[in-house]
């Protein structure tokens, strides 16, 4: 159980500067790699992913890259994307990647920093997950729930002949 090491842990999620966007490119290899277990995905032939929005994250104000530490070693990233229009006068944001690095997960890490991100970013919140990804899914379903409660709303959405998840829910938690 290497992730148990991990639960005690300080979890810290920090925003990414442009000087570690090379460090969150790495990252977000990895994350590819894992991700294409539930959709294809092509390789280049330099033998790496291609994530096309990574430099819109350090010149979009709607757009925010984060990494995240437990006892102070690299644990995972996060991205989170502002969406338009608001509701209501509030801002809606998207979960748009998270990821946590294997030897973290299963240690609260992954949750502690969901938590974290969700109290950071006030408004509506929106967290899509694919259907057959059945571990996102479940940690997903755990993480929002802890987060707003009974508030959580679930919604399943058909795009790009995938099925998805959709959590949606407010920060801070509606009563």
């Amino acid at each position: 159980m290497v992730g148990r090491a991990h639960s005690d842990a300080n979890v810290e999620v920090s925003a990414a500067s442009s000087d570690q966007k090379s460090v969150l490119a790495n990252l977000l290899e990895l994350y590819q790699h894992d991700f294409s277990e539930f959709m294809e995905l092509e390789i280049g032939l330099d033998g790496r992913y291609v994530y096309r929005d990574l430099d819109v994250y350090w010149t979009d104000p709607q757009r925010f890259p984060f990494l995240i530490f437990a006892a102070g070693k690299l644990a995972g990233f996060v991205l989170v994307r502002g969406m338009t229009p608001e509701i209501a006068g509030a801002p809606r944001w998207d979960m748009a990647e998270f990821f946590i690095l294997r030897g973290f997960r299963r240690s609260s890490v992954g949750t502690r920093s969901a938590l974290e991100v969700f109290a950071r970013f006030r408004g509506h919140w929106q967290v899509r997950v694919m259907q057959s990804n059945l571990p996102a899914c479940a940690f997903w379903n755990r993480a929002v729930r802890l987060f707003a409660g009974d508030s959580v709303q679930l919604n399943h959405r058909s795009a790009d002949g995938r099925e998805w998840n959709v959590f949606s829910f407010h920060s801070p938690p509606l009563d």
